[in-house]
């Protein structure tokens, strides 16, 4: 008689299957765990930097640097080309106004200026024959006018008298007609005499005026020329110190070309660098201030300039009340320049926390000081000392803001010593 074999059923196979599965879901657990739990670490206080969070006055600004410079600069160009034959002063030395720096050759201009001279010395020589001569007509035309006047005059008392002797019947009609006719002539005579004196002396005029003009454009050119002459003496144009000079005995110099600058003392300016990303922001007006022998002063933009070179624009500023005594041209300052007006805001001083959290969270001391956990916190402008607080903290929370390089993944410090 057969019998029935009951079959087992916790069989190896079976066991290892369900222990494999309690091990996974253990496993998947615990990580669920340890990803949602909070993790903790025991932090000493004095290894940290815990700042309050307060209400102050809030000013966006940026660090730049600025080299002070003289507060005008005239640049010495060559008016007219030459040699350079003599230098009467050395870089740096302080001028005045109208002092010779140095003294160009150009035999060219120089030869020019002398054949000018030359034109103008016959020209006045010329103009001078001419006046005489026109002298001399005016003279002859008067003397001719006074002799036709005579004659006239005796023509005309002979008319008179013959007319009254030919109406007394003194004398025949034939006489009377002869001195009638000469006075007819002496008359005509005697227009046509006036009217060629007064042609020729507006004839005389227009002449003389002629030359008159000719002598003085002769005369400005030569000034003109003169000028270039003096030109090649090279003169301070105002006060002030003389600075790049570039120049040495022998060296030729074109029209034009650089020799160095006048850098008027009367004051400085402050010629500052500054990053393209703030050049929609800057504009004339705005001010900042450094700091220079314990005391600081302030300084205004009072130009920009917005050509972009190795991604940076230039400002000049210019000081705002007393200049510091003792500063240098070309010594660089560290200048806090302000991007806006000074406001009131919420702030939280900065610290190397920003590195690990981007600003998008903090650790906020409990009330207790026992703990520090994780808030989420939105931060706006910031200076070089402040971050301006938006969202997420309020006035006397105490957050840390040292670095969260070792425990920027924990969610939870514990403070102690």
């Amino acid at each position: 008689m057969d019998r029935v074999i009951e079959r087992k059923k916790w069989t190896t196979k079976r066991i290892l299957t369900i222990s494999g599965i309690i091990a996974l879901v253990l496993l998947i657990g615990g990580s669920y765990y340890a990803t949602t739990g909070k993790s903790k670490l025991n932090v000493d206080t004095e290894r940290l930097t815990i700042t309050e969070v307060k209400n102050g006055p809030f000013q966006e600004f940026i660090p730049v640097n600025g080299v002070v410079m003289p507060i005008t600069t005239i640049y010495l160009d060559a008016n007219e080309g030459g040699r350079v034959d003599q230098k009467f002063v050395e870089d740096g030395t302080v001028m005045k106004k109208g002092d010779p720096i140095m003294k160009l050759a150009n035999t060219d201009l120089e030869l020019s200026l002398v054949n000018q001279e030359t034109s103008v010395f016959n020209l006045l020589t010329q103009m001078q024959i001419s006046r005489n001569a026109a002298q001399q007509n005016t003279i002859s035309k008067l003397n001719q006018m006074a002799d036709v006047d005579n004659a006239f005059k005796e023509a005309e008392r002979l008319y008179l008298l013959n007319k009254h002797l030919y109406e007394q019947k003194a004398i025949g009609l034939q006489e009377f007609r002869q001195s009638s006719i000469a006075y007819d002539y002496q008359v005509k005579r005697k227009k046509l005499t006036q009217q060629i004196l007064k042609q020729d002396s507006v004839s005389t005029k227009q002449e003389l005026d002629q030359a008159k003009q000719s002598y003085d454009r002769t005369q400005n050119a030569l000034a003109v020329m003169r000028q270039k002459v003096g030109d090649l003496i090279v003169r301070a144009p105002v006060d002030g110190q003389l600075t790049s000079l570039d120049a040495e005995i022998g060296q030729n110099k074109h029209q034009g070309e650089r020799l160095g600058q006048i850098d008027v003392l009367s004051g400085f300016k402050v010629r500052v660098d500054v990053d393209e990303h703030y050049i929609s922001r800057i504009f004339t007006g705005l001010s900042g201030d450094f700091d220079f022998s314990d005391k600081t002063y302030e300084l205004k933009i009072k130009k920009v300039f917005t050509q972009v070179t190795n991604g940076r624009f230039q400002v000049d500023m210019e000081f705002v009340g007393k200049v510091p005594e003792g500063i240098r041209r070309g010594q660089t300052l560290q200048i806090r320049l302000a991007l806006g007006d000074e406001t009131k805001a919420l702030l939280l001083a900065k610290g190397g926390f920003y590195q690990q959290t981007g600003g998008n969270w903090i650790f906020k001391v409990s009330e207790d000081g026992k703990t520090a956990y994780k808030v989420d916190v939105q931060l706006g402008r910031q200076n070089p000392d402040y971050y301006e607080i938006l969202q997420g903290l309020k006035p006397g929370d105490k957050v840390v803001t040292s670095s969260y390089e070792n425990y920027g993944n924990m969610q939870e410090l514990v403070l102690g010593k």
